[in-house]
């Protein structure tokens, strides 16, 4: 008997997938602990206009990152930090002041955890990061770190 599954069971298949499961299986556990639904015209169609929509919406996404990547790319962004001497900063520049400051001076807010820093940022200077702002797209950002 063919199922639509409701939610990701280990060891048949991912959630919205369609597979094949015994009669009795389906029957007496699936069907009765909402884990799946029958195959029929009626879910078939709710299933393919509900992947029609989250891949529209998927792609709305994508074409905002890039537009996100672009104004991104032209930006240059200043943090000003504590530095001895030789330009050697107190401490590095972490991902959450890069948030913080990205959300200051350029309006974006993008997650510290899309943030992706090579190398620790110890020393005044010039540096470009990564930030991925979703699947493929992905902005590298100029940072100039400025002592006080």
């Amino acid at each position: 008997m063919k199922v639509i599954l409701q939610t990701d069971i280990k060891g048949i298949g991912k959630k919205n997938q369609i597979v094949n499961a015994s009669d009795g299986y389906a029957r007496n556990y699936l069907f009765p602990r909402k884990l799946a639904i029958p195959a029929d015209k009626q879910n078939m169609k709710e299933l393919t206009e509900k992947k029609s929509s989250e891949a529209y919406k998927k792609e709305e996404e994508k074409q905002e990152a890039i537009k996100i990547k672009a104004r991104i790319e032209k930006e240059t962004l200043k943090l000003k930090v504590k530095a001895g001497e030789n330009g050697r900063t107190f401490g590095s520049i972490t991902s959450k002041e890069i948030s913080e400051s990205l959300e200051k001076q350029l309006n974006e807010k993008i997650d510290k955890k899309k943030i992706i820093i090579k190398d620790q940022i110890k020393n005044v200077g010039e540096y470009v990061i990564d930030l991925k702002l979703f699947e493929g797209v992905i902005a590298k950002l100029k940072i100039e770190v400025i002592a006080e």
